[in-house]
């Protein structure tokens, strides 16, 4: 962790952003790992060692962090992207890792939000992994017919439903029946 959190720390710094990780160039690939190696091993640290506690309103109190993170324009200027890298730095390492602990630590009141809760974990990383596609497919739809935010709002709704559907498919029928079998083959006194 402590390898790639300075590895984070330098490119944050040096390029100011770490956006990229998009392509099979050099460049890119650094960047698409670099930024993926510090929140991977932050999430296996969080849940191996770290036990949530009890945090009242922790929702909301995630999303206001979170809410005032993501406000933040970019700091220092085109002239100092240091401090820009600086400030992503912090919040990758400290902030993020912050947030989860807290989500973690809340508590659920209804079996309603218990429900809302469990479906949206469950399609949480089919949604991260299917969304860009479509976000792309509707990016060049707008490009091409020069869209407005009015005219594109009900091509917005039908990728919003299509991203969640295809999200609940991809879990129902890929991610559930593979870790079953996973859980079969690799850990075969879990089935007893």
């Amino acid at each position: 962790m402590i390898i790639a959190g300075t590895a984070l720390i330098h490119l944050s710094v040096t390029r100011g952003n770490i956006i990229g990780g998009w392509s099979l160039e050099p460049l890119q690939l650094r960047i698409g790992f670099t930024r993926l190696l510090y929140p991977f091993f932050a999430g296996l640290l969080l849940s191996r060692l770290v036990k949530p506690g009890r945090i009242r309103n922790a929702f909301l109190l995630c999303s206001i962090l979170l809410v005032t993170v993501l406000a933040v324009p970019r700091l220092g200027g085109t002239g100092n992207n240091w401090i820009n890298g600086l400030y992503i730095s912090a919040v990758v390492i400290v902030i993020f890792p912050l947030i989860v602990y807290m989500g973690a630590s809340g508590s659920i009141r209804t079996g309603f939000g218990s429900v809302i809760c469990r479906f949206l974990g469950d399609i949480s990383y089919p949604v991260y992994i299917i969304h860009y596609p479509m976000i792309y497919m509707f990016m060049a739809w707008v490009d091409k017919n020069n869209a407005t935010m009015v005219e594109s709002l009900p091509l917005v709704l039908l990728v919003l439903v299509t991203v969640v559907v295809t999200a609940y498919g991809c879990f129902r029928l890929y991610d559930v029946p593979v870790r079953k079998w996973l859980t079969g083959k690799l850990l075969p006194s879990a089935r007893r």
